[in-house]
């Protein structure tokens, strides 16, 4: 019961990362404020949790909107008691972000105001909500491509996790005497919808699956397990860092056959 008497919020909660973070958090004892623009999937989920002892609240929240985060870390309080941990997972990944010539302007848009202007919402409204409670801690959603580049380019995505891990270090700093852990989550690619749905063929898969020392995608609940470490009091002194959880990748000049 790593998470006995905490109480989270975690956007993007309604799949993948978010959903397997919400499950391994509750069976941690977390009291759990579970957000995401899908409404009915947050309840259902939520409705999951208490079915199984644990205490759960669904949420519909737009993170890439001031007044809707401000609602949310509201209802996340009120209903929760308070705030201990809040893990900004919500993010998108959007088709045609390419290279700087020839991604639209409004995939540009759309992802830094999701993947980067929400988790700095997010941070605004949740460091005042943690210091009420005496301190807390904060994970945000980065990825490896904050570190590396790629020859096939998602510069939109980039740009913005990058940006993320520079704001959590920077949150880090400013807080770490209020008693605020802050720490970036750095997955490589994982097994979720989302990145099938993307890389849509054999051959797309591939060109990136032979750059993996493991030979495989991370499964969402190997990312959830990092995610809990970081927020858990067993992490008590890791802040300002940039978890990589990327199977090796950042590590890896060529590939064993």
């Amino acid at each position: 019961m790593r998470l006995q008497g905490k109480r989270a919020l975690i956007t993007g909660a309604a799949a993948g990362i978010g959903r397997e973070a919400a499950q391994r958090f509750a069976r941690e004892g977390a009291a759990l404020a579970l957000a995401d623009l899908d409404l009915a999937a947050v309840e259902a989920l939520a409705a999951e949790i208490q079915a199984e002892g644990g205490r759960a609240t669904g949420i519909r929240a737009d993170v890439a909107e001031e007044a809707s985060v401000q609602a949310m870390v509201a209802a996340a309080e009120a209903a929760l008691g308070g705030l201990d941990i809040a893990f900004n997972n919500a993010g998108v990944m959007l088709a045609g972000d390419r290279g700087p010539e020839d991604t639209p302007l409004e995939v540009w848009q759309k992802t830094l105001a999701v993947n980067l202007t929400g988790v700095f919402l997010c941070c605004r409204h949740e460091i005042p909500a943690l210091e009420r409670s005496g301190g807390g801690a904060i994970l945000n959603m980065s990825s490896l491509v904050a570190y590396m580049g790629a020859a096939e380019p998602q510069i939109a995505y980039t740009a913005s996790k990058g940006g993320v891990l520079a704001l959590t270090r920077e949150i880090a700093v400013q807080y770490g005497r209020a008693g605020i852990r802050a720490n970036a989550l750095c997955p490589g690619p994982v097994g979720t919808a989302l990145t099938e749905a993307l890389f849509d063929t054999p051959e797309k898969l591939e060109r990136r699956r032979v750059h993996m020392p493991m030979g495989r995608f991370a499964e969402p609940e190997e990312v959830a397990e990092v995610a809990l470490f970081l927020v858990s009091d067993a992490a008590s002194y890791v802040t300002g860092a940039g978890w990589l959880v990327d199977g090796g990748i950042a590590s890896a000049y060529v590939t064993a056959e």
